[in-house]
């Protein structure tokens, strides 16, 4: 199961769902906002995606991390929308019979996400000034008239 969703990540439902009987390795990986980036002071980040191609190739990830390692479970969640230093974008987490399948398979997965699944990130940052991830510097905003 891979979920797209603009509410904070339900970290401990999603723990709970990783149990299995036959589980002896779970290994979670939890993509927080920190306050830097690249030397400079990070204010906040902003996620926008396609939710639909974005669950459809998180989905295939999941698959293919299966036919890979003998899992027991994978699961993964992104956020979009508005985040704030410390709040959870993405959350991945697999159970294995064993640790070392669940620590190449959960870090695998995570590549893979960042790298396939069409979510962007916009980090706003203490200056005002505002780029997306990789991209270009953009305006700093505008004020808006109240």
């Amino acid at each position: 199961m891979f979920r797209i969703i603009t509410t904070p990540i339900d970290t401990v439902a999603l723990r709970q769902a990783l149990d299995h009987p036959q589980a002896g390795g779970l290994v979670i990986f939890e993509g927080v906002v920190r306050n830097h980036h690249q030397g400079r002071a990070v204010r906040h980040l902003d996620y926008e995606g396609h939710a639909p191609l974005a669950i459809t190739q998180g989905e295939r990830i999941l698959d293919e991390a299966r036919n890979r390692w003998p899992l027991l479970k994978a699961l993964g969640c992104h956020r979009l929308g508005h985040l704030e230093v410390g709040e959870a974008a993405v959350w991945i987490g697999v159970a294995s019979a064993h640790r070392a399948e669940a620590f190449a398979a959960c870090a695998w997965i995570m590549d893979a996400v960042k790298h396939q699944v069409p979510v962007w990130k916009r980090e706003t940052f203490a200056d005002g000034t505002v780029a997306w991830a990789r991209g270009e510097p953009l305006a700093p905003p505008v004020p808006r008239a109240v």
